[in-house]
């Protein structure tokens, strides 16, 4: 009974949420022959179980239809892969993106400090020869709960300044740390930070030269507030880092520019390559408006890369983005979310180690397992 009343209240937050969606199809009826809620709870059910291609997807709804009756009507079916090829192309992406985001405001709750990454990804597989070039999607990832929290799509990966902002604005993050890598070091980008009551923690690269400048001059002549020293075993690597902060900027030229700056912070690896012999060194900078010590920093800056290795890497290689075909009207960035959705959903489940390939196979096998994914 509290099993059925857990899955009735899930499932009603995915209607009150993605149920305001606008319908870009047209009809005469005063009805939809498929309604709009049941194609997103087939594709999101599909995209648990391995089926991503419209065709794919078109093969599961009818050979699910009684499963999926058992949540919404279906009353005409499922529909053909040209429906929801035409539907996905003509979807307001960024009203879909707006209720997804709110799906996840409601779903997961944000710890106080938990890194939230910003980082972007060309799917490469959108472009259309002579006609469009790949979308380059910024998203904000959430280090400690593994899920996307919304993105926002561009034409450029050098229109990242910009596109920030924006994904900012549609963000909660109160009380986050908002890691970014250099592109991102913008004094705009640090400010609406501060106006969203997170902190920042900006990588520092040539692309500032004054401020690089700066930051190294901190380290000259400022005493060390904190240090942290940790070494990392991976297969036949060994990786040594250690973190430096210091937090008397009095001789910080412009410090007053970024706003809530408090702490610069450096930090210096060793990659031992067992295999090839080498050592290979490496320094890196950054500012920031936190105040904690040089362990967090060290750990912040590591979760930093769960955008690219667990949102980013999971996308190209486990959801094949690059190799999708979706490429007409809004269709690959509608997509984009169906797959971080699903993705969210297989990082929630964590009653098994399976990897996530291997949840997506039993997914696609075990309807009992499905719906442990869907509602947890």
């Amino acid at each position: 009974m509290q099993k059925t009343l857990h899955v009735a209240k899930s499932q009603s937050l995915f209607s009150r949420i993605f149920g305001k969606l606008k319908d870009p199809r047209r009809t005469n009826k005063g009805y939809f022959y498929y309604p709009l809620e049941e194609i997103l709870f087939l594709c999101i059910s599909s995209s648990l179980s391995g089926f991503d291609s419209w065709i794919d997807i078109e093969l599961f709804g009818k050979e699910k239809i009684k499963w999926l009756k058992k949540f919404y009507p279906y009353k005409n079916g499922t529909p053909s892969h040209d429906v929801l090829g035409k539907l996905f192309a003509r979807l307001d992406s960024e009203q879909f993106n707006q209720c997804f985001i709110q799906w996840v405001n409601e779903l997961v709750t944000l710890f106080d400090g938990e890194v939230v990454a910003i980082d972007g990804k060309t799917a490469r597989g959108s472009a259309i020869k002579g006609k469009r070039k790949a979308l380059h999607i910024v998203s904000a990832y959430a280090s400690k709960n593994k899920i996307s929290l919304g993105q926002v799509a561009t034409s450029e990966k050098s229109n990242e300044i910009t596109a920030i902002p924006e994904l900012l604005d549609l963000l909660a993050i109160k009380s986050c740390l908002v890691t970014i890598d250099a592109m991102g070091c913008q004094k705009k980008i640090a400010e609406k930070i501060i106006k969203k009551e997170a902190d920042y923690l900006l990588m520092v690269k040539e692309n500032q030269f004054d401020l690089l400048e700066q930051v190294r001059k901190m380290f000259k002549i400022s005493p060390i507030e904190s240090s942290f020293r940790n070494t990392d075993f991976q297969g036949g690597r060994i990786e040594e880092r250690k973190c430096d902060i210091v937090r008397d900027l009095r001789f910080f030229d412009d410090k007053d520019d970024w706003k809530e700056l408090k702490t610069v912070v450096r930090i210096c690896s060793e990659r031992h390559m067992k295999s090839e012999n080498k050592i290979q060194k490496d320094t890196r900078y950054y500012i920031s408006s936190s105040l904690n010590d040089a362990k967090y920093f060290i750990e912040a800056t590591r979760n930093h890369w769960s955008v690219e290795n667990n949102l980013h890497w999971n996308l190209d290689v486990i959801f094949k983005e690059d190799q999708s075909l979706k490429k007409i009207g809004n269709s690959a960035q509608n997509y984009n979310i169906i797959s971080k959705i699903a993705l969210g959903l297989i990082e929630r489940e964590t009653s098994t180690k399976a990897s996530k390939p291997n949840k997506r196979n039993r997914a696609a096998l075990s309807d009992k397992y499905r719906e442990k994914l869907l509602w947890g």
